[in-house]
């Protein structure tokens, strides 16, 4: 029998959702958007997830992503949503939000999520060995992975580069922002992906987030030493990977 689950991924500007079967990784139907509230507050977000639920009429195990560090299902950076959720109990926040019980709402980290679909239903390399999975968007997200297994919350798009943050001049909005041509970006993430490969030694580096959609521009023009592949999933490995974290919580 399909194993449907249900993730929802919120960030900075749209919070989207749809049903995932677990089976291929894949979306049931289409996604839906609607846009993050402004101000982006605990509360406010908790509406629109509550709403995109209720548009499916869903009322089972659901897995959301927050754009931050979440342990335990608290939120202690809150860098692109209003800075009212560092502190907040999401898991508390959105199981009260959408009549749920506690344990059947799990909350992670944006990036993890990505990691998590990328790696459990993605390039059959990211199985094995250190892998390191980036989204490139507003910022640079990151998941690290030990055969198979997340550490979490890692952040290394925070990491300083030539003494400015990674992400400030590596993100694909520093790309957007700046006017740069693939040629003079993608010299800024070799340059980036260059720290990385020298302080964690992965075997492999998977490559995500919207811009992922034009790897064939950019990707060919990286400079590492450590292989590299393009995300499969692309933008909806969030919500994929936050029904599998679901899935898997639901599980134990």
């Amino acid at each position: 029998m399909t194993d449907l689950t249900f993730g929802i991924d919120i960030g900075g500007s749209g919070v989207k959702g749809a049903l995932v079967e677990l089976d291929r990784g894949a979306l049931v139907g289409e996604e839906l958007r609607l846009p993050t509230p402004q101000p982006s507050t605990p509360d406010a977000v908790a509406d629109v997830v509550a709403e995109i639920l209720e548009t499916f009429d869903w009322d089972g195990t659901v897995g959301i992503t927050v754009p931050g560090v979440v342990i335990d299902g608290i939120v202690r950076t809150a860098p692109n949503i209003d800075s009212a959720w560092i502190g907040t109990d999401a898991r508390e926040l959105f199981a009260k939000r959408l009549a749920l019980d506690s344990a059947d709402v799990v909350v992670l980290n944006d990036a993890d999520a990505a990691g998590v679909a990328e790696v459990r239903f993605g390039d059959a390399r990211g199985r094995t060995g250190c892998v390191l999975v980036l989204t490139f968007g507003t910022g640079i997200g990151s998941a690290l992975f030990i055969d198979g297994t997340l550490v979490p919350n890692t952040e290394f798009g925070h990491i300083e580069v030539d003494g400015d943050i990674g992400e400030r001049r590596a993100a694909a909005a520093a790309r957007e922002r700046e006017g740069l041509g693939y040629q003079e970006w993608t010299a800024r993430v070799s340059r980036y992906l260059g720290v990385l490969e020298r302080m964690l030694w992965p075997e492999l580096i998977i490559l995500g987030g919207g811009v992922s959609k034009d790897a064939a521009q950019w990707v060919p023009l990286l400079r590492t030493r450590t292989p590299l592949a393009v995300a499969s999933l692309q933008n909806t490995a969030g919500i994929v990977g936050a029904a599998a974290a679901a899935c898997d919580a639901r599980a134990k």
